[in-house]
């Protein structure tokens, strides 16, 4: 049994080091009841070295009888086939729809016969899924039975996911994985997260054992009673049954011991080093005792008879204090700071403690391998954002994206409210491509701070930072008074409160990427060439430091080349 799990983890470990290098992404939620202000939020890192980063919109519609959609994989653009359309579309920003609905996702693979593409016929990605649903559904519960619905009447084409799905008033967790060829769909679990909690996923099957058919647990079959609201838990009817058809799960296994994770997409050295991670370092941040697990997180995990992790995290946590969206922003931007992995500690950081490995995510050196580590910030962010929901206001001013693009350790988050009926130019679908640069796109001006920032990031990233700060904290306040404003109007002219929304939402992303362009120039001018210069009142000249290397990385020289710069003689 043993030996069989061995070189199942290590088939695993392949998909796993695939997948954290294509498409790896970080979700946080974070429950009304964890929130300073009662707003359920979510985050997520739309991680890939080739997706460009842009805020995508789609307008309420109808259609008429008979329309048919095309559908195509997100990853790719690859046209995957027609569906069809439903009467009427609601209005999506990015990835939350005018009624403060929110989805994010992480890819996690799992079991490789059951992956992308294997599943012959089948028309429904989980990009696809994702925004199909987001303009189909108007809260968490109706957006899991449109979702479940899809990929059993369509099929289902990607491999395994982890989606968050947010409202006004909850926080769900569902997991998915393709039934593979032969068999159209898929089989999945969703959970609620209890109110007052705080979960997260990050490239790594996270739901383990659940509850069975009960007061508080449905399976598919019995999907109208999802809106119950003492339903917390629902299930695929054969998540458990396919399993044990598969040989996944021993047929004589116990249903109530069977977890979905360690069945679908079992933990092994890189699911914990470079995924469960980036929850532990959000788990750190919010709760004291969580050092219990970093021996996991290192790769360390511990398995049973059945191949089952034993030492792995909980799903959900009860943080120590409420949080913020400002400290929301800014758990996206861990690098596993003060830990022993802290990425700009180490020969790899340079002389300017960079907290960024370029890929591969593995190297050998003598036959041996080893990594790097893979934190929540990270070089190939397309764009993130945080979805705040709330249930206090109507739902056009309660639902704000925060939004951001590149990589968000130096990105800022504008506010976007979900009722908007148009995004900011400089950050629309078209304007640039990955291949081609525009100094009119915000992908590629905050490219630019970013990427001159990795140069002499202990120099450069400090004053990127306060800006990040500085702005971050003035759009909160901002959209306080926004607020108040908005929610009057719509006692009176809904459409000019919806126009007012707009507006704000278009001017400050806009505003953003002009500055952030007037931001790169001052930047440049200042550290070019390896000197840092500041003005010198009406001088000509700035004033000069040239800084140089730390002491440590001078004896790194010294010892790794002898007396190779030794000057000698009495030189001056």
């Amino acid at each position: 049994m043993k030996k069989i799990y061995a070189i199942a983890s290590l088939l695993l470990a392949i998909i796993v080091f695939s997948t954290t290098t294509s498409q790896a992404c970080t979700n946080y939620l974070v429950t009304r009841g964890a929130s300073t202000d009662g707003s359920n939020m979510i985050t997520y890192a739309a991680d890939s070295h080739v997706l460009y980063g842009e805020l995508y919109f789609r307008p309420a519609a109808d259609w008429a009888e008979g329309t048919m959609i095309d559908v195509y994989e997100w990853d790719t653009g690859k046209y995957l086939g027609k569906i069809p359309q439903v009467p009427h579309t609601y209005s999506v920003v990015g990835n939350m729809n005018e009624f403060q609905l929110a989805i994010g996702e992480t890819t996690y693979g799992g079991r490789s016969e059951l992956g992308t593409g294997k599943q012959e016929g089948a028309l429904i990605d989980y990009g696809s899924l994702i925004y199909l649903t987001l303009q189909r559904a108007k809260n968490a519960r109706e957006a899991i039975k449109v979702m479940t619905e899809l990929v059993e009447n369509h099929g289902y084409y990607s491999s395994g996911e982890s989606f968050s799905i947010s409202d006004k008033n909850e926080i769900w967790i569902l997991e998915m994985i393709g039934k593979g060829n032969g068999e159209k769909g898929a089989v999945w679990v969703a959970r609620m997260i209890p109110d007052g909690y705080v979960s997260g996923h990050a490239n790594q099957a996270r739901i383990t054992t659940f509850p069975l058919e009960g007061k508080n647990s449905i399976s598919s079959d019995k999907m109208d009673k999802i809106f119950n609201p003492e339903v917390t838990n629902v299930y695929a009817k054969d998540v458990i049954s396919f399993a044990k058809e598969k040989g996944y799960y021993p047929k004589d296994g116990k249903n109530k011991e069977f977890s979905f994770s360690d069945t679908y997409a079992p933990v092994d050295f890189g699911a914990a080093r470079f995924c469960e991670i980036r929850v532990w370092s959000f788990f750190n941040d919010v709760k004291e005792g969580m050092d219990k697990y970093f021996d996991y997180c290192k790769g360390k995990v511990e398995h049973d008879e059945k191949g089952y992790a034993t030492n792995r995290m909980p799903l959900w946590i009860k943080p120590d204090n409420k949080i913020n969206v400002l400290e929301v922003m800014d758990f996206m931007r861990n690098h596993l700071e003060g830990t022993e992995l802290d990425m700009a500690k180490d020969m790899g950081a340079g002389p300017y403690g960079n907290p960024y490995r370029w890929r591969p995510l593995t190297w050998k050196v003598d036959g041996v391998t080893y990594c790097n580590e893979r934190a929540t910030a990270t070089q190939q962010t397309g764009f993130s954002f945080v979805a705040q929901s709330r249930n206090w206001l109507p739902d056009a001013v309660g639902g704000i994206n925060w939004f951001g693009v590149d990589d968000a350790a130096s990105s800022v988050y504008f506010p976007m409210y979900c009722g908007s009926t148009r995004v900011p130019k400089s950050f629309a679908v078209g304007n640039g491509k990955m291949m081609e640069f525009t100094n009119k796109s915000a992908f590629w001006v905050f490219n630019q701070v970013t990427n001159f920032a990795y140069t002499r990031y202990n120099a450069i990233h400090p004053e990127i930072a306060k800006k990040q700060k500085a702005l971050e904290k003035k759009y909160l306040s901002f959209t306080k008074i926004i607020d108040l404003a908005a929610e009057g109007m719509f006692k009176t002219d809904e459409a000019a409160a919806v126009e007012f929304l707009t507006d704000f939402s278009c001017n400050q992303g806009d505003n953003l990427t002009d500055e952030w362009r007037e931001f790169y120039g001052y930047l440049f001018a200042k550290f070019m060439d390896g000197n840092i210069k500041e003005k010198d009142g009406n001088n000509q000249n700035p004033k000069m430091k040239q800084p140089g290397y730390s002491k440590e990385f001078y004896e790194t020289i010294v010892k790794t080349t002898g007396d190779k710069l030794k000057m000698s003689g009495d030189s001056h």
